[in-house]
């Protein structure tokens, strides 16, 4: 089913049957044009042209004959006298050339365009003048035609300084519009290859400009040709590839553990797996620049929340296959996320709390700038450098940003995330606080099997937070009867009364004993503790029996058939943590009996009682390899000879009385 979504959604296969990369050396038949295509341009010298042309920038002006008609109609009015004629011509000769405000005047442009009469014309800049050079070209204009006058006196007083007013007024509308329309004027070619002309030659160097027409033919194929065979057989490719990835992510799932497919995490995975192949295939089918922002890494991201550390590499390296097949610089972008994804996995174990996301956005963004780099230095990689910097810086904030959608998968899919999981080892939580407090000696044992297991843990690929949850509720239902147990009745029973257990048959003690397990996953679910947490209650015990009290009864005469009374219910222990609980669970409780503290006492006694578990077949359907299950061995063997190794005796001595003389 998977499958056969994943082919619909791909998109046509139109890629060139061929790679290659400037200065490299072509190694295919000589090539030459099937048909007549145009050569583009690369982004960097488009991208140059548009600067170049934005940067030059030609202001418009409108020309207002009303007010060059209307202030020269004054004039004659003025009664000036001899300097009505050179007064006329002066502010004719001014008003004709143009005048601005000083405010208005262009900045950083040689010419300009003057809209008058229905017509634009171009002109210097420096032909038109601001209001306050105008009058000063009026009164030096009118003293050279009257010399011995006092001129600027008589144009005071006559206001003729007030007829020189601004008639250009700029016009930003048709500014902008007219340079935006150069930028788009921008040749997207610089020449032309017609059919049966000459592209390269096997064994030839690829140079830049050949490079640049294997682009262009390229992409001219890709968008107007492309696949010319039957329909049938691009559909039926395009399912054979979806079925190789389906196969590719259920082998890697296999793998890591067939026992996964009967997990909820399955369907989990499952959905993360088709949520990044279909972003791929769908941008895929619009433009691959899409793909720059798209946040790929956010697979990684959910896959770190709960699926198994072996697991999660391969299932993310496969989900990104894609990428190799439909997109246009799809190796590179496979690199590219490839390297984030390593990062984001990483760095997700410390960086997914408050502010440090966005150090782990920072992080990943700054491994996929360093792989993009690479390939670009290598000549793999083409664009703008900042456009896909920026593109890929955005595609690292998204992640971040889609992360909290974790807690509502947590919800759907029934799983526990890593930050859940932080939250429940948290000994001030109250269900814990009340063991301490009704149990505190089962609450010390728990705490002793959380150590024990965490070191097991780390010796194998096992889950070293979810096993120190595990262990601290593990014996939670003892809370309803906590006298019933040995480590606590030797606490809380300070008169000395009579034990719990006197007075009791070895049937009823076994009973009560047991019931611990069934009140502890009532316990849990009251509280709402997650069902990864109630397992661990279940199968702590696994099926083993109660050994004191079912030996006492076999002595006393019982009959063997009455077993099952002495039986913890079960299941038995499944994944590699409950078996590891199990293990330490038992052997905390029993290495309190012990006297030698020698290596070889902690060896033999470890062995012993992971004997008997194996014996009473607990491990049969366990998770677990011998070669795991000997380090689980050797890391609790050096945990029990660290608990219990051995102190300097001081030798006693004498109090000496200091005499002050």
């Amino acid at each position: 089913m998977l499958a056969v979504l994943f082919a619909a959604v791909a998109p046509r296969p139109v890629r060139l049957g061929f790679e290659y990369r400037k200065g490299g050396t072509w190694n295919y038949e000589t090539l030459y044009a099937p048909f007549d295509f145009p050569v583009l341009k690369t982004s960097e010298q488009i991208q140059s042209e548009i600067d170049k042309a934005s940067d030059v920038y030609v202001p418009y002006y409108d020309y207002s004959e009303d007010i060059t008609r209307s202030r020269l109609n004054v004039v004659p009015d003025l009664d000036l006298g001899p300097l009505t004629q050179p007064v006329f011509l002066a502010l004719r000769n001014i008003l004709e050339r143009g005048v601005v405000a000083d405010d208005a005047l262009p900045d950083n442009s040689d010419v300009i365009y003057v809209h008058r009469n229905k017509r634009a014309v171009k002109k210097p800049s420096s032909e038109i003048l601001g209001m306050s050079a105008a009058r000063s070209r009026l009164l030096a204009d009118v003293k050279g035609a009257l010399p011995g006058v006092d001129v600027d006196s008589v144009l005071r007083a006559k206001s003729v300084y007030s007829l020189v007013t601004p008639n250009l007024f700029f016009d930003a509308q048709t500014s902008d519009a007219v340079n935006a329309e150069a930028v788009n004027r921008i040749s997207p070619t610089i020449g032309y290859i017609t059919a049966g002309q000459l592209i390269v030659s096997n064994g030839e160097i690829i140079t830049a400009e050949i490079a640049r027409i294997l682009d262009s033919y390229k992409k001219e194929y890709e968008a107007n040709v492309g696949y010319s065979g039957p329909a049938y057989l691009s559909i039926l490719g395009n399912l054979l590839a979806a079925l190789l990835l389906v196969g590719l992510f259920a082998l890697a799932i296999i793998f890591s553990s067939s026992r996964f497919f009967e997990d909820s995490r399955y369907y989990y995975t499952v959905f993360v797996f088709a949520l990044v192949v279909l972003t791929i295939l769908v941008l895929s089918r619009f433009d691959s620049k899409y793909l720059f922002v798209a946040p790929l890494t956010l697979g990684a991201l959910y896959l770190q929340a709960f699926v198994r550390a072996r697991v999660i590499v391969p299932l993310y390296i496969i989900s990104l296959l894609p990428l190799l097949i439909y997109p246009e610089y799809g190796a590179m972008l496979y690199v590219v996320f490839l390297s984030g994804g390593m990062v984001a996995i990483y760095g997700s174990r410390h960086l997914t709390q408050g502010w440090r996301q966005f150090l782990l956005a920072l992080a990943t963004f700054a491994a996929m700038s360093a792989a993009y780099a690479a390939l670009r230095l290598a000549g793999v990689a083409g664009g703008v450098l900042w456009q896909d910097l920026l593109r890929l810086l955005i595609a690292s904030v998204l992640a971040i940003a889609g992360f909290p959608l974790i807690y509502l998968f947590e919800i759907v899919f029934n799983l526990v995330s890593n930050s859940r999981l932080a939250e429940l080892s948290d000994t001030s939580s109250g269900l814990l606080r009340e063991l301490e407090s009704k149990a505190p000696g089962t609450f010390q044992h728990s705490l002793q099997v959380m150590n024990m297991a965490d070191a097991a843990a780390r010796a194998t690929d096992a889950n070293p937070l979810l096993l120190r949850v595990g262990a601290l509720y593990h014996d939670i239902g003892k809370l309803n009867n906590p006298m019933c147990f040995v480590e606590n009745e030797s606490i809380l029973n300070k008169s000395e009364e009579r034990k719990y257990h006197a007075g009791l048959s070895p049937q009823q003690s076994a009973e009560d004993i047991i019931r611990h397990v069934g009140d502890g996953v009532e316990l849990a679910r009251k509280n709402r503790l997650p069902d990864v947490v109630i397992d661990f209650i279940r199968t702590h015990h696994g099926t083993t029996v109660t050994g004191y009290f079912w030996s006492k009864y076999i002595a006393d005469g019982g009959s063997r058939e009455d077993r099952s009374r002495f039986t913890y219910p079960g299941p038995a222990p499944v994944t590699k943590e409950q078996i590891i609980l199990m293990l330490c669970d038992s052997i905390e409780a029993a290495s309190r009996t012990l006297t030698d503290y020698s290596p070889e006492s902690f060896s033999s006694f470890v062995e012993k009682i992971v004997k008997e578990k194996m014996d009473q077949e607990q491990f049969a359907n366990a998770d677990i390899s011998i070669k795991e299950l000997n380090k689980v061995k050797d890391a609790i063997k050096a945990y029990l000879a660290q608990m219990h190794h051995g102190r300097v005796a001081y030798p006693a001595q004498r109090k000496k009385i200091l005499k002050i003389k």
